[in-house]
């Protein structure tokens, strides 16, 4: 549920005679499927529930209810920190050049500022907590680089928080541990916290440095009952692989995302001067000003734990576990194969895997109050003060498997990792009607534009030329023509990858043979077919997409059109690369590759 407030117009002047600025709050979860929500699947399907299981949703169905649904809104790369990049600066990664967890500038020559920043350009006071996951730095004058770049005027640490010791659970590098100073951090600490307060260490190395904490790292595993991901040739490590399996240490309002709410509803309710989040300060609302708040919640990322009453109501249903056959990885192409070997879990036993799953639906189901809570504040802020208002509810930064193609995480192109449906709430119910579902393509390129535009910037303007995507209030009008496909890239985990999907058909492609940014990049053009690593699904016939028709004599004429597509659009259409530097984001040199411009045109009928 994406409840879009772009501004639409990112830097532009507005007149309040001519329309009031509404307040925006813009949510994001993480790692989120979409058969979480009972009004998506009731869409999608037919079906309130998922075809795995019992769904609980309510407040995310109230959205649903009470705004404008994008039900077919896809992500463009299923990694966090390219997939948060793209919708904080309204460009496809093949514009932006960010294409996975890399750290990037605000100093190469083809930056442009973020949505946020424009939103305070229009005079907007900004305010983020939670997760960001942009990585975005800046470069000082004597060529060193700092964070954090100031996307929001104001913005919660969430890793203060947890060194506050108020996210429940945390993995950090501390350099005291028990009053102790140390000299050199630990290459891994994680650490539980009690509703006292009390921390308690899971890690072996901390065992080693304090012999007074030897056996806490398996008995906080005994004590949380978690379950961590590890490989089919391996055992379960009491510290090392995801944690895909648990129970919260602390109650509700007192997890990591429970913070995260409770300090945007501390904001809104807090009237002069300053208030605390932790040991951190920061100046109260202006109800003068308009408003942007974006809160980035963690769930149901890993670690998955579930408060101890939700996880204890969902033991109750029972789940469907995604078939696997290994059939499937005889056609599967290779980088994606990749990810599905580094996350396998279809050896894990049947006990483990649908308490996996139940305990991933139970952690949705808390974070669906949370999303409650956070609205409804948010509303009673802005009808308190009068003000009009705006909801862009993202329905995750991309999905997640448990167990589908035989493996849990994201990264890959199929759709249970890529579509993300989108919920914008307004009172403006105009633009934004109540109960509407919008079945055109949008992507998340299409929330920088939006926000702005509602916040009266005019995007059409020649200084807005750069955004990629569309103001979500006119696709819902009908005022621009449907999509024929949508596009993403992603090189983190399975290597680079383009995909182009359409109504039938998904089609994706390796698009060169390294990470080297500037080097090889039109290899795709001239390599041969079987040389990119091709997949073709086709959604009618096949709609798990378990069957890659990319070598099947009968689908060749698409696959090659699609293949055509993709790399004039990813490849030629004012591709850029930039030399960041990885964790040291110094890089500003700007490679493109502009063979086929226009390319992207929305446009692509398949001849059988």
């Amino acid at each position: 549920l994406l409840v879009v407030t772009l501004i639409a117009s990112l830097g532009g002047s507005l007149s309040a005679s001519e329309k009031e600025q509404p307040n925006v709050l813009w949510i994001v979860t993480d790692d989120h499927r979409y058969d979480t929500v009972r009004a998506f699947n009731k869409i999608i399907t037919g079906q309130e529930h998922s075809e795995l299981g019992y769904v609980e949703s309510p407040q995310t169905d109230r959205l649903v209810r009470q705004g404008t649904t994008f039900i077919n809104t896809y992500c463009h790369s299923p990694g966090c920190a390219p997939s948060r990049a793209a919708m904080h600066l309204g460009r496809y990664p093949f514009r932006s050049g960010v294409y996975e967890f890399e750290y990037h500038n605000s100093s190469a020559p083809h930056w442009k500022p973020t949505f946020p920043e424009q939103m305070a350009d229009l005079g907007y006071q900004t305010f983020h907590v939670g997760k960001l996951g942009v990585r975005l730095k800046q470069i000082q004058g004597n060529g060193k680089w700092t964070q954090p770049h100031p996307i929001y005027q104001q913005s919660v640490n969430f890793k203060k928080l947890g060194k506050d010791g108020l996210t429940a659970w945390g993995k950090d590098w501390f350099h005291t541990l028990n009053g102790v100073k140390l000299h050199e951090p630990f290459k891994s600490l994680e650490y539980f916290v009690t509703p006292e307060g009390k921390f308690e260490y899971c890690s072996l190395e901390v065992e080693k440095k304090f012999p007074e904490l030897a056996g806490t790292t398996a008995s906080t595993i005994e004590k949380y009952d978690l379950l961590r991901h590890y490989k089919e040739d391996q055992e379960m490590s009491l510290e090392k692989g995801m944690i895909i399996s648990g129970v919260s240490p602390r109650p509700a309002g007192q997890t990591r995302d429970g913070f995260y709410t409770k300090v945007l509803k501390d904001y809104l309710n807090h009237k002069e001067g300053e208030f605390k989040a932790g040991s951190q300060s920061f100046s109260a609302v202006d109800p003068s000003k308009p408003l942007l708040c974006h809160l980035g919640f963690d769930f149901p990322h890993t670690p998955v734990l579930p408060l101890a009453d939700y996880r204890a109501r969902f033991q109750k249903h029972t789940y469907q576990i995604p078939e696997f056959d290994q059939a499937e990885l005889a056609t599967m192409p290779k980088q994606m194969k990749k990810q599905v070997g580094l996350k396998y879990t279809d050896h894990l036993s049947a006990e483990d895997k649908h308490t996996m799953i139940q305990d991933y639906f139970a952690f949705c189901a808390y974070g669906d109050t949370l999303i409650g809570e956070a609205a409804d504040s948010f509303i009673d802020y802005s009808e308190r003060h009068k003000q009009e208002w705006m909801i862009v509810y993202v329905h995750g930064d991309h999905g997640w498997k448990l167990n589908d193609h035989g493996a849990v995480s994201k990264f890959t192109p199929w759709q249970i990792d890529t579509l993300n449906p989108i919920v914008v709430v307004s009172s403006d119910k105009k633009n934004f009607p109540a109960g509407k579902v919008v079945k055109k393509f949008t992507e998340f390129v299409d929330i920088a534009p939006t926000i702005p535009a509602a916040g009266g910037a005019k995007i059409s303007d020649e200084k807005f030329a750069y955004l990629d995507g569309q103001d979500l209030a006119e696709i819902a009008s009908g005022k621009l023509p449907p999509r024929d496909y949508i596009i993403g890239e992603s090189h983190a985990v399975t290597g680079p990858r383009a995909f182009i999907r359409t109504k039938d058909y998904v089609f994706s492609m390796q698009t060169r043979p390294d990470r080297r940014r500037g080097k090889n990049m039109t290899w795709a053009k001239e390599a041969d077919y079987k040389e990119l690593d091709p997949g073709l699904y086709h959604m009618p016939s096949d709609p798990k997409e378990r069957k890659n028709l990319a070598f099947d004599e009968s689908h060749q004429r698409v696959a090659q059109q699609m293949k055509e597509k993709l790399i004039n659009i990813v490849l030629g259409d004012n591709r850029v690369e930039v030399n960041w530097g990885g964790n040291q984001p110094l890089g500003t040199e700007v490679f493109r590759s502009n063979f086929a411009p226009g390319s992207h045109d929305g446009r692509l009928k398949l001849a059988q």
